[in-house]
């Protein structure tokens, strides 16, 4: 990977995002590029032969024998597994997405001294809302890359000039491209208020933000802050259950009595989501001792694809010619840009990081949208989403789609966010 080697000056940087069509030319936004502040154009550009070393590490797996079952409860089949590395060592072609990762605005700037790498895509389209989308763990800027001309070419794909976003796309700290954190403290909060300072920076006084697993929870430390500027969220990912029922799921007992119908569903699924939970107590615990994930191709991307029962039933259905949301493209792209950039550990401390129970109230205030997905970990009842977020301004439950909906149905989660926002853009 690589960016310019010389640092650019004020007036190229300048005329470079003016031309990309990627720095806002509000008010203030010149100086907002200034000095310490600025923000530095980036290319990915990945040496050939760390690629080659890549497919090498991939061939010389050592693999452990069968499992035992019939199922997924002992983890990723080794039929999996060997469907991944026989592809990954023998037909994916980084150089694609790639390619894709530089067809748009890529930037770089500093940030609480630490660079921060984003995508910015400005909207054609005259009083578009500005975007700040973040992704989650196993995940990264290559999850929401499907949203981009969704959101901000709307009349291009169902939507009307008045659905336009302008979208940045960062990475957290420690994943892709962005800077790994070299002290302790880099939790949601923080990087809560690291994006609001970047959106300030891009000369976005009013804004609005996303996100999904991380992102989601990352949105509501935002609107717990509540800086000024900040709008509203939208989560895929909503952070609404009682802590009483959190800790009975989490204990594994049986669902409490008084449950709606859709209550006890969310319950089930989250129980079921605990028992399967120890790749998060893991990192949340021994982050460091996850050397493997540096040192296997192989080993990384078993550990990522094992997410939740949901997404490793859908990644091994793509790895069998069956893609259905996800290509085998789509699972091994992630994966190998955490390889490429040796961030597997340095991803995982956000879990170390974390000292929030995930699922549960943040105590939000401003105005919030929640999508809730039949196959995430658990799908959000209304009734538990009204009493977390009292100034609830759009819900609805998803016919189809998992967890990392960016990434899966993409068409869904754009749709979602456009109405989610509809009545605050009259508002405005």
């Amino acid at each position: 990977m690589s960016t310019s080697s010389q640092s650019p000056t004020r007036r190229e940087l300048l005329a470079v995002a003016a031309a990309a069509g990627a720095i806002s030319m509000l008010p203030g936004a010149l100086e907002a590029s200034t000095g310490g502040d600025s923000v530095r154009p980036f290319t990915v550009n990945i040496p050939q032969e760390e690629l080659d070393e890549l497919r090498r590490r991939i061939a010389a797996a050592r693999l452990p024998e069968k499992e035992t079952v019939a199922d997924f409860s002992q983890g990723v089949p080794l039929a999996t597994v060997q469907k991944l590395a026989r592809y990954w060592a023998t037909e994916y072609d980084w150089r694609k997405v790639e390619a894709r990762l530089n067809s748009w605005p890529n930037f770089i700037t500093e940030i609480d001294g630490l660079d921060i790498q984003f995508i910015h895509v400005r909207s054609k389209h005259e009083n578009a809302l500005p975007l700040i989308v973040t992704h989650g763990w196993p995940g990264s800027i290559i999850e929401q890359l499907k949203l981009i001309e969704p959101l901000t070419n709307p009349t291009a794909h169902g939507g009307s000039a008045t659905d336009a976003f302008h979208v940045v796309i960062p990475s957290m700290p420690g994943y892709g491209f962005s800077g790994k954190p070299t002290e302790t403290g880099w939790g949601p909060e923080r990087i809560a208020r690291a994006w609001n300072v970047l959106m300030n920076r891009l000369g976005y006084t009013n804004y609005v933000a996303q996100g999904g697993d991380w992102g989601a929870i990352v949105v509501d430390q935002m609107g717990v802050q509540a800086p000024k500027g900040l709008l509203a969220i939208h989560t895929n990912m909503p952070c609404v259950v009682p802590p009483a029922i959190n800790a009975a799921a989490f204990a594994g007992a049986p669902a409490p009595d008084g449950l709606s119908a859709d209550e006890k569903h969310a319950y089930e699924q989250l129980a079921a989501f605990y028992k399967d939970v120890y790749y998060a107590l893991f990192m949340g615990t021994r982050p460091q001792t996850l050397t493997g994930l540096a040192d296997s191709p192989v080993g990384l991307a078993t550990f990522m694809i094992d997410h939740d029962a949901r997404s490793l039933e859908l990644i091994s259905r793509s790895f069998n010619g069956v893609p259905e949301g996800l290509s085998r493209d789509d699972v091994l792209d992630n994966i190998t840009l955490f390889w490429l950039t040796n961030t597997g550990v340095s991803a995982a401390r956000l879990y170390w990081e974390n000292k929030a129970a995930f699922f549960t109230p943040k105590g939000v205030k401003i105005p919030v949208a929640a999508s809730a997905f039949p196959d995430d970990l658990f799908q959000a009842p209304r009734s538990w989403a009204e009493q977390a977020y009292p100034n609830l301004i759009h819900f609805n439950r998803l016919p189809k789609g998992g967890h990392f909906a960016a990434w899966e149905q993409p068409k869904f989660l754009s749709e979602e966010i456009r109405a989610s926002f509809k009545s605050l853009r009259r508002s405005i």
